[in-house]
């Protein structure tokens, strides 16, 4: 396995790590930033789930520039970013910061580009992401950060971003997997 591989693999990893943070009950306290309140095991899961989240673009660059890029590594990114967003948001649904209606359109639209990619892959392709479903992918993990953290940065001003770009994500996950679709519309029929 190489190392874009590995970094894959860790994101994976940090799953579990980041569930038992957000859904153990510790009490940890509050920390105070901007003026506002936010439970340590929030402000650590959302570092956790950044931190994780950026290991997409680390293993996608190296992949690239040392010339790493494997089928498995096609396979491994999207199911890890499909993985860790999943969690964040079911996460997210439970402790009431996230629409559940969003989360189901995201989480359905994610099944069923993973259903497509089986039966590409049983035709002998494997697709790679494109730059639409990288953009997608990005919103969710700003929506994301950003409602784990409690819209902090922007809790001053009164400017619910959290909200705004849990929106724009969901746009771009509709958008996105439509896309998907229409361009490997092919192997549905082509299935027998």
């Amino acid at each position: 396995m190489n190392l874009p591989n590995k970094i894959t693999v860790s994101r994976i990893f940090l799953i579990p790590l980041f569930l038992i943070i957000m859904l153990v009950p510790f009490e940890w306290g509050d920390i105070s930033l901007l003026g506002s309140d936010l439970p340590v095991t929030h402000f650590v899961g959302a570092l956790i789930f950044i931190l994780a989240a950026s290991t997409d673009w680390i293993d996608g660059h190296y992949a690239r520039k040392f010339n790493l890029v494997t089928n498995m590594g096609k396979f491994l990114d999207p199911l890890a970013d499909k993985l860790l967003v999943s969690a964040a948001l079911i996460v997210l649904v439970e402790l009431g910061y996230a629409p559940s209606w969003i989360v189901i359109i995201i989480i359905s639209r994610e099944f069923a580009v993973t259903g497509l990619r089986l039966l590409l892959a049983g035709e002998g392709e494997v697709v790679a992401a494109n730059m639409l479903g990288k953009v997608k992918t990005w919103t969710q993990i700003i929506a994301i950060s950003s409602l784990l953290l409690h819209n902090i940065i922007f809790s001053l001003i009164s400017f619910r971003f959290d909200l705004v770009s849990l929106w724009v994500a969901l746009i771009f996950t509709i958008w996105s997997g439509w896309d998907y679709f229409a361009k490997n519309s092919h192997v549905l029929k082509n299935s027998k």
